[in-house]
Parts: structure tokens; C-alpha cells; sequence
């Protein structure tokens, strides 16, 4: 749908920009043309009395934003994440939004679950509470399950919420295509591809049964973990529209003078942040991209729980081998070592000087490392670094920067509980674990075990494979009558080594 709504939003958005003073903010962190400037300030100007006043408390962007309503918030929240595109000091003002929407009524909320659940709230729930906190999605009450008495959160979308969210986006998507008309050296910052991902994350939130799998995974995950715990959710009383999951009852995070007068170890607390998100990271390839202080709690027992599951992070194996040998090269200050990672892994283009690149890490590390503890930070580190690997021709990896992302939000998050923290300290055990694990020999016989394997999977095709390579080489000009599809263009030689491997590891398995 390209309607003329699109027209009328993208006006009601630059009046709003220009009214809250954000459009000069907004327009400088993405380094725009003189062009799109026009372009804006025609969209914006002559409109400004029809934009949104806002929240004069706010900082501009965030006064603009939040005035906008939920789809903005929810672009802007994502667009923390993506600071290769607005620029490190408005990524870090986008990451200080607030949902601070107000709560749709309870007794729509009702209506939404007994639809969604086909059973009245009252057969399901013997206590249903007013909303306990309003999101730019959906809100949460506090409710008790009638068969188990058991507490539960109940996140019930917002009605009409998709529709809503949909329209919002379409506007985005007219917006990205003007973006890149207009100015060609936008197309850099990939903004249709920025928006299609927006689009992908909204609509798996926008299905809670998405939420709950993801919350599922994660607590299958981290399970044995000590001293951590996450809201699981009830799948026979969720939906598309309804999650319902744990309560978890606790001291918020943010809160560190309640935490002390409980008597919690708030240095144990701030350290254990850091390390579970190293290991969920690294170990599992699998976390908490959202962990500010709204989504975590100290039980009373100490242990950090986690709830809202709606953004998580994912990186494969590969990548998170290369994470943890560039975190633990920092760690023993061997930047030779961190700058032969970057290049094995193909990061830097070989045709770079390496030992450049070593004494450009160099002239990241050091500095960080000569500061006293209560200056230590990774966070800085990984952007410093990939203000250095853009230097030297690194393409952006999304994964990474959203991993980094949220090491900046978990270290300010430890960093709040203990000022004192090391995170360096805290971060060492979790990483050289990881290495011992899945760096060197131990790791090297796993990769083989999985390569054997998988040559054993595709063992029975090989012979059919290494036949159809003889042939082609012996009749290069007919494919043959065995041949249904396109010649093969594998080297003999290569085929005839899978083979052999193929054979060795049935045999092994079969030994």
C-alpha cells in the first residue's frame, strides 16, 4: 500500500521533528546531504503547527519520538542497536526511550484473552489486576491462576496494534525509497534494508507465541546456570495476543540502596550480570539483547531473574569463536595476535598492512588498560574497535554491533549495582573458559567429529558424485544419459578425498 496516508504521515512526522527541535539533530548524527535537508525542512516547516508538541521534559529526539507513538518508539528502540547508521550519540539517546505510553482499559485487556484463550478471564484467573506496566506493544497485569494458585504475568497486546504498526511501516518503507532517491550516497546505510529489518523484528513481536518460544529456548539454555533465573512462560494460557508467564517477584536492579538494605552482595550481582551475558553469548549463541534495568530483578534469594523476551540476539559458532579470541587477545594485551584474528577471519581485507592494524588495536587497548578500574570498559573498547576495523575496510556485521549494543546497556546496567566493578576481571574467567572449551585441540576433534558426520550423512550420493565428475572430465562436450541436471564443476581430485574421508569416518563409526 502506497496511499496517500504515507504523504500525510511523513508531513506529520517532519512538523513533529521541527516542533521538538529534533530535525537538525536527526539530520546531522546520519551526516545528510544538502538535498535531503531540503527535503526535510519542506516536509517539516511549513507543517510545524500540525506536529505533535510532546513531552518538553524530554530530550528532542526522544520528545519527537515518543509523541509519535508506538511504532516510532519501537523503530527508535531497534535503531539503538544500530549505531553504524544514526552515529554512537544517537544511538545512546535512543537507547534511553521509555515506554512511558498509558494503559489501554482492563476491561479490553479481559476481552482480548477471552477471545484469544476461548474461556472468560474469570474461569481462567481468579485474581486479574489493573495494568502494572504499559508498553509501546503491549501491557502486563498481575493475575493468579485459578487451578494452581500460582502468580502469573499477563501481556496482552494492545488492541489494534498490527493494523496500526502496519500503516506505520509502510510510511517508513515510502520514507527509505524517498531517502535513497533523493540522496544515492544514503544508500550506504542501507535505509530500505534498515527498515525491512525493523519490519521483521515488529512482526515477531507483534505474534506473543514467538515471545514465549524464545523465552522457552532461553531457559532450556541457561537452566544449570547459578544464580540466574527467567520467566517461563504457561503455554496452555498463551496466544497470539496473550502471554502468560512467571511472576517474578523482586527488588529491581536499578535500585541499589534497596538492594544493600536487603543485604544482597551487590558486587557478586554486578560481576554475574557481566558474566551471564558473556555466557549466554558465547556459549550458547543465544541472548538477551533487551537487558536494561526494567527487565531484570534480584529475587530474594539473590539470583538475577530475566523476563520480556521480545528482542534476543543470536551469532553463530564461527562468530563467536573469532568474539571470544578478539576478547581474550585484548585481555593478555597481545594485539598481534587480536589483529591475525581479524585478518584469518576475513573481517580486514588481506590487502592491508597487519602490523598497522596491530598498532592501531594497540592504540585502542592501551589507554583503557591504563585507567583505573572504575574506567575499564568493554564497551568503549568494542566501539573504539570498530571505529579502527572501519578504517582498515571491515564491513558492518549486524550481529556484532548488536552484540555490542547490549555489552554496552549490560555494563552500564553492572556499573549502576557496583561503580567499583572490574569489568575486565569479571569478564576473564567466563572467556577463558570459552577458549579452553572451544579454541585448541579439544575443539579441533569436535569440528572433525561434526565433518565426519556430516560425510557420513552424504555418504551414499558421493559415488553417484565422483561418477558423474569422471564423465563430465571424459566427455566434456556430453553431459551422458545419466545425467538429469547440470554438469558437475567439483574437482576430481576433491570428490575422490571426500570420498575416502566419507569412507574412513563410516568405517570409525562403525569401529
Amino acid at each position: 500500500m502506497r496511499g496517500p496516508h504515507n504523504i500525510w504521515r511523513l508531513i506529520r512526522t517532519g512538523a513533529t521533528f521541527e516542533r521538538t527541535g529534533a530535525m537538525g539533530v536527526a539530520l546531522d548524527a546520519v551526516e545528510a546531504p544538502p538535498r535531503l535537508r531540503l527535503a526535510a525542512r519542506v516536509l517539516g516547516w511549513p507543517f510545524r503547527w500540525l506536529g505533535y508538541k510532546g513531552d518538553p521534559n524530554l530530550p528532542p529526539i526522544t520528545r519527537a519520538i515518543t509523541a509519535l507513538g508506538p511504532a516510532y518508539i519501537k523503530f527508535g528502540q531497534i535503531l539503538s542497536t544500530r549505531a553504524d547508521v544514526v552515529g554512537t550519540e544517537l544511538a545512546d539517546q535512543l537507547r534511553m526511550l521509555q515506554d512511558r505510553l498509558p494503559p489501554f482499559p482492563t476491561d479490553e485487556a479481559k476481552a482480548t484473552v477471552a477471545t484469544d484463550l476461548r474461556q472468560p478471564v474469570e474461569s481462567l484467573f481468579s485474581e486479574f489486576s489493573e495494568p502494572v506496566a504499559a508498553a509501546s506493544i503491549a501491557q502486563v497485569h498481575r493475575a493468579r491462576v485459578r487451578d494452581s494458585g500460582r502468580e502469573v504475568a499477563v501481556k496482552v497486546l494492545r488492541p489494534g496494534i498490527g493494523a496500526a504498526f502496519r500503516r506505520d511501516i509502510d510510511a517508513f518503507h515510502f520514507a527509505a525509497g524517498i531517502i535513497e532517491f533523493l540522496s544515492p550516497g544514503s544508500r550506504r546505510l542501507r535505509p530500505r534494508d534498515v527498515v525491512s529489518h525493523f519490519e521483521s523484528v515488529v512482526m515477531g513481536e507483534l505474534d506473543l507465541r514467538l515471545e514465549a518460544a524464545a523465552a522457552s529456548e532461553f531457559a532450556g539454555n541457561t537452566r544449570e546456570d547459578a544464580s540466574f533465573g527467567v520467566a517461563e512462560p504457561h503455554w496452555g494460557l498463551s496466544s497470539r495476543r496473550v502471554l502468560t508467564s512467571n511472576w517474578v517477584e523482586g527488588l529491581p536492579l536499578g535500585d541499589r540502596a534497596a538492594l544493600v538494605a536487603a543485604g544482597h552482595d551487590v558486587s557478586h550481582i554486578a560481576s554475574r550480570v557481566i558474566q551471564l551475558f558473556l555466557q549466554h553469548a558465547l556459549r550458547d549463541g543465544f541472548f538477551h539483547a533487551d537487558m536494561h534495568h526494567g527487565n531484570l530483578k534480584v529475587a530474594p534469594n539473590g539470583d538475577i531473574v530475566a523476563y520480556d523476551f521480545g528482542i534476543m540476539g543470536e551469532i553463530d559458532e564461527y562468530t563467536r569463536r573469532i568474539y571470544a579470541e578478539i576478547l581474550m587477545g585484548f585481555i593478555r594485551r597481545d594485539y598481534r595476535r587480536v589483529a591475525r584474528v581479524h585478518f584469518e577471519a576475513g573481517y580486514v581485507p588481506r590487502d592491508r598492512d597487519e602490523a598497522a592494524f596491530a598498532r592501531a588495536l594497540r592504540a585502542v587497548g592501551e589507554p583503557i588498560f591504563g585507567a583505573d578500574a572504575t574506567r575499564i570498559s568493554m564497551a568503549n573498547l568494542l566501539a573504539y574497535l570498530f571505529e579502527v576495523t572501519e578504517r582498515f575496510g571491515m564491513r558492518t556485521r549486524t550481529e556484532l554491533i548488536l552484540l555490542q549494543r547490549t555489552m554496552v546497556v549490560v555494563e552500564g546496567v553492572a556499573r549502576s549495582v557496583d561503580p567499583q566493578l572490574n569489568i575486565w576481571d569479571a569478564a576473564k574467567p567466563v572467556v577463558s573458559d570459552y577458549i579452553k572449551s572451544n579454541v585448541g585441540p579439544k575443539a579441533l576433534a569436535g569440528d572433525m567429529a561434526s565433518i565426519a558426520q556430516t560425510l557420513g550423512r552424504y555418504g551414499p550420493l558421493l559415488p553417484r558424485i565422483v561418477e558423474q565428475a569422471l564423465w563430465d572430465r571424459a566427455h566434456p562436450d556430453d553431459a551422458g544419459p545419466r545425467v538429469a541436471e547440470t554438469k558437475s564443476s567439483v574437482p576430481v581430485w576433491l570428490i575422490t578425498a571426500l570420498s575416502l574421508a566419507a569412507g574412513a569416518a563410516i568405517g570409525l563409526g562403525l569401529g
